[in-house]
C-alpha cells in the first residue's frame, strides 16, 4: 500500500513539469527604429494589424522588444547589440542603414528588413527570388523610383535646367548613383548634380552649394536621418525657394512639394506574414524579398503656392493625395 501511494505521488509530480513545457512558447519579436513616434503610427501599428490577422495576440503568444534611437544614428549599433544579445525570435529594422547594420552583425538572428530601396544593389541578398542569408523584407522602392522622381520635379519645373540629389552615403551606395546620372541627364535634359549629408551638420553647405550652382530643384532621398531631419530640410528648401521631391508622404509635412513611394503602412502590414513564416521555422534566406505594389503620389499645393508652381492639372488627377 506504500509503496503504491509513493508511487501514484511521484507520476503527480512528473505529470506537472511536462503540463507545463506544453504551455506554448511566447515568440520574442525585436524591433529597431529611429523614434518611437514617428516609428509606432507608420510601422509598429500595422505590423501588430497584420499579426493580429494572422492569430498573433500580443502578450499571450507573442511580445515585442522595442529599441529607439530617439532620432540619434550614431546609436543604432549599440541598440542593435542590446537586441542581439536578447536573442529574440525575429527582428524587425526600418530603414536602409539599419538593414546594413543587421547584415554586419549578426548571421543567425532573423531579420525582415522595411523600408530600403534594393536589397541586392545593398549587398542584403544575393537575388529577390533567392536572398540567402538571414535577412527578407519589403522594399518601399522600385528599380527607376529615383528617375520617376525626377521625372516629376521636371514635370512641374519644365524650365529648370540643373537638378541636385541630396543623399546620406552611409545609407544609398553612391556609385550606383554616379553610373545612373548620365541616363538622368540624358533623358531630362538637365545636369544632375550629387550632394552628400551624413548628418544635419552638412546640410547647410550642400543647400549653400545648391544656391551657389544655381540649381532648380531638388530631390532628397530618405533614410532615418532625413526622416528626424525632415523640418531642418524642409525650412532650407523654403528658404532657398527649391522644389523638391521626398521619398514618402510623411517628409511633405515639413514643406516638401511632392512625394513618390512606396506605403509604409501597407508594407508594414504586409510583412506580419514574413514574420510568421519565420516564426512557423521558415528561413528567410528562402523567403523573396518584395518590392511595394502600391506607391503613394501625393502632392502638396500648400508648398506649390509658396513656390510660386502651378501643379499640372494631369498631375493633381493622377495623385493618391493633395495636400491643400
Amino acid at each position: 500500500m506504500k509503496r503504491r501511494t509513493l508511487s501514484g505521488t511521484f507520476l503527480v509530480l512528473l505529470a506537472s513539469p511536462l503540463v507545463n513545457s506544453a504551455q506554448p512558447r511566447k515568440a520574442r519579436v525585436g524591433f529597431i527604429g529611429s523614434t518611437a513616434r514617428d516609428s509606432l503610427r507608420t510601422f509598429v501599428d500595422p505590423l501588430r494589424q497584420g499579426l493580429r490577422e494572422l492569430g498573433y495576440v500580443e502578450g499571450q503568444n507573442y511580445a515585442f522588444e522595442f529599441r529607439w534611437a530617439e532620432g540619434k544614428q550614431e546609436r543604432f549599433p549599440g541598440l542593435l547589440a542590446e537586441l542581439i544579445a536578447l536573442a529574440p525570435d525575429v527582428i524587425v529594422t526600418v530603414g536602409a542603414r539599419l538593414a546594413m547594420l543587421a547584415k554586419d552583425a549578426t548571421t543567425t538572428i532573423p531579420v525582415v528588413a522595411l523600408a530600403i530601396d534594393d536589397p541586392v544593389e545593398m549587398g542584403l541578398a544575393v537575388s529577390y527570388a533567392r536572398p540567402g542569408g538571414n535577412i527578407t523584407g519589403l522594399s518601399g522602392a522600385f528599380h527607376g523610383m529615383l528617375a520617376k522622381r525626377l521625372q516629376l520635379l521636371k514635370d512641374l519645373v519644365p524650365a529648370a535646367r540643373r537638378f541636385a540629389v541630396l543623399m546620406n552615403p552611409l545609407s544609398v551606395v553612391r556609385a550606383d548613383l554616379d553610373k545612373s546620372v548620365p541616363n538622368w541627364e540624358r533623358t531630362l535634359g538637365v545636369q544632375v548634380m550629387l550632394l552628400e549629408a551624413r548628418g544635419p551638420n552638412d546640410f547647410d553647405a550642400a543647400f549653400a552649394t545648391m544656391a551657389r550652382e544655381r540649381v532648380d530643384a531638388v530631390a532628397i532621398l530618405g533614410d532615418e536621418m532625413s526622416w528626424t531631419h525632415r523640418a531642418r530640410l524642409g525650412e532650407l528648401c523654403t528658404k532657398y525657394r527649391l522644389p523638391s521631391v521626398w521619398g514618402g508622404a510623411g517628409f511633405l509635412d515639413a514643406g516638401g512639394l511632392v512625394s513618390y513611394q512606396g506605403d509604409f503602412a501597407a508594407l508594414s502590414r504586409r510583412a506580419a506574414s514574413f514574420v510568421d513564416k519565420i516564426l512557423k521555422g521558415t528561413k528567410p534566406g528562402d523567403i523573396p524579398f518584395e518590392q511595394a505594389t502600391k506607391l503613394e503620389l501625393v502632392v502638396n499645393l500648400k508648398a506649390a503656392k509658396a513656390l510660386g508652381i502651378t501643379v499640372p492639372q494631369s498631375l493633381l488627377v493622377s495623385a493618391d493625395e493633395v495636400i491643400e
